[in-house]
C-alpha cells in the first residue's frame, strides 16, 4: 500500500505588532487575510470594528476546514453570533483570539489544516 502526503501551502507570520504583520518576509500594515496562496492586503469590513458574513465572502468560497480571527492587538473587533454560525453552517471552523494569540495559533493550525486567517492588525 502506497501513501501520498498531499502538499500543503504554508505561509509564515514572521512577526506582528500593533498595526504590523510580517509573512513570508513581506510587511504589511492594513488589516489582512491570509489563504494558503496569497495574502489579501486592503482587507477591509463593511461596518469597520464588526465583522460580517459579507466582508468574507472569498474566505467562504475557498472552504477552509478553519477560519481563525484576529480581533485585534486590544480585542475591539466584535465577531457577531450570526457570522459564526453562517461560517459554521459552510462547514467553517471558527477560532477567535486577540491577533497576537491568533497569529501563534495560525502558525501551528496550518501544519496539518486548511486554514485562512482574517487579522485586524490594530486596536
Amino acid at each position: 500500500m502506497i501513501f501520498y502526503n498531499k502538499k500543503v501551502s504554508i505561509m509564515k507570520i514572521e512577526q506582528y505588532s500593533f498595526g504590523k504583520i510580517v509573512i513570508d518576509g513581506q510587511a504589511y500594515t492594513a488589516d489582512v487575510i491570509i489563504f494558503s496562496d496569497r495574502v489579501y492586503s486592503s482587507w477591509w469590513r463593511k461596518e469597520g470594528h464588526k465583522l460580517n458574513t459579507t466582508d468574507l465572502t472569498d474566505v467562504i468560497r475557498e472552504k477552509p476546514e478553519i477560519l481563525l480571527i484576529g480581533t485585534g492587538y486590544s480585542g475591539l473587533m466584535s465577531v457577531p453570533e450570526e457570522t459564526v454560525l453562517h461560517l459554521e453552517s459552510q462547514g467553517i471552523e471558527v477560532r477567535i483570539e486577540r491577533t497576537a494569540k491568533a497569529v501563534d495559533l495560525f502558525n501551528q493550525m496550518q501544519q496539518s489544516k486548511k486554514v485562512v486567517a482574517a487579522f485586524h492588525l490594530t486596536c
